[in-house]
């Protein structure tokens, strides 16, 4: 820009012996025009707006760089438990072996999950205060992430998790095939029974599922629960893609899996708990968790927090991005249009420094303006 005002300056003069004076204003013209305020204050300005506005829609967005990524979404894979469903579990079933009662069944449970903060050792506490349990302190606890819980009580070893938990103890134990989360539970390497525990789904996640695949997005599910359950919860919501019985480093493969075989301006999403969750959220091109049964660790991971623990929150961050998006591009057409013609014109003299003035701080003005529209999108 300056050489071009420069070369308007000294070009006519010196070649047509012009007056200095005449090209030196309209080279003036030339440069107060061409100032880029209005790009360097609206566009940022715009995204900031965004990023308030979905906040005030309880969607916390870390970055204005997640705006761009959810324009392009084209893989949304959701975590099943605590984002489709609801998180909060219960204790259907209660199935002893080797002559336990139900109760007996359950301490053993409860001992190991005693001081677990996970869905699924909360339900078992819950279970074990309704039925008058007292549970004895643990000497010693070694959680396995995705798998389960080893606890010694006295002499008592205490085995608490899935299936592969139990095969990777040497655990001959009877397979459930009922429809939920099982949870086997071994003593001194004799298998004891199991508890089904399950959850129920969300108001919004069909809806959301559905939203998304009209807007030509794929949909995948993932879970660590066995197949049967994984797939009843997927043929509900109509989701077609379904991986079960997952570690949480199974789930980092799948997700680098979309990413490779995405094309260049295809972007994955992961919607996840938090429980679990944070290597696959830093993974995905962008990371969304519940924000209120996230853990720290899925919080920091992620790039979008939903506070209000809602799949729809999703369609209404896509809606967001799309509307910056259209606000950024109306930004940058009308604030390069003027000026443009404001500088051809101050050039060729059909103009003068009033218009400048215009196309500098009016267009600046217009366009900061034309950004905080974005708070009255419906």
């Amino acid at each position: 820009v300056l050489v071009l005002a420069l070369l308007v300056a000294l070009i006519p003069p010196l070649a047509f012996s012009k007056p200095f004076s005449v090209w030196v204003y309209r080279a003036l013209i030339f440069l107060v025009t061409s100032c880029p305020c209005a790009l360097v204050l609206s566009i940022p300005l715009t995204f900031f707006s965004g990023i308030g506005l979905a906040s005030k829609n309880g969607i916390l967005i870390k970055g204005s760089s997640s705006f761009e990524i959810l324009k392009e979404l084209k893989y949304v894979i959701f975590d099943k438990t605590g984002t489709l469903t609801t998180g909060k579990f219960k204790v259907v079933s209660v199935k002893p072996e080797d002559g336990l009662s139900e109760k007996e069944l359950i301490k053993l449970a409860a001992v190991a999950e005693n001081n677990s903060n996970h869905p699924v050792a909360v339900s078992i506490n819950e279970k074990a205060k309704e039925c008058g349990i007292t549970v004895e302190a643990a000497n010693e606890v070694v959680e396995t992430a995705g798998k389960g819980i080893k606890a010694v009580v006295g002499s008592n070893v205490i085995l608490v998790g899935n299936s592969q938990f139990m095969e990777n103890h040497s655990i001959k134990f009877n397979v459930c095939d009922d429809s939920g989360t099982i949870v086997y539970v071994a003593e001194n390497g004799i298998y004891k029974g199991c508890l089904v525990i399950a959850d129920g789904l969300k108001v919004d996640s069909k809806d959301t599922i559905e939203a998304l695949k009209q807007a030509d997005m794929k949909v995948a599910m993932l879970t660590g629960d066995n197949k049967r359950s994984g797939a009843e919860i997927a043929v509900s919501l109509g989701i077609t893609h379904v991986y079960t019985e997952l570690l949480p480093e199974d789930k980092v493969e799948i997700i680098e899996k979309y990413i490779n075989d995405s094309e260049e301006n295809e972007r994955v999403a992961f919607i996840g708990d938090g429980i679990n969750d944070a290597p696959v959220l830093a993974r995905a091109d962008l990371g969304i968790t519940m924000g209120g049964l996230g853990s720290d660790a899925a919080l920091e991971a992620s790039d979008i927090v939903l506070m209000t623990d809602e799949p729809s929150k999703i369609l209404t961050a896509i809606d967001i991005s799309k509307k910056v998006g259209i606000i950024v591009k109306q930004n940058i057409f009308f604030s390069i249009s003027v000026k443009i013609i404001i500088m051809l014109l101050g050039a060729l003299g059909f103009t003068n420094m009033w218009a400048a003035v215009f196309a500098d701080v009016g267009v600046l003005i217009l366009t900061v303006f034309n950004s905080l529209r974005i708070f009255h999108f419906k």
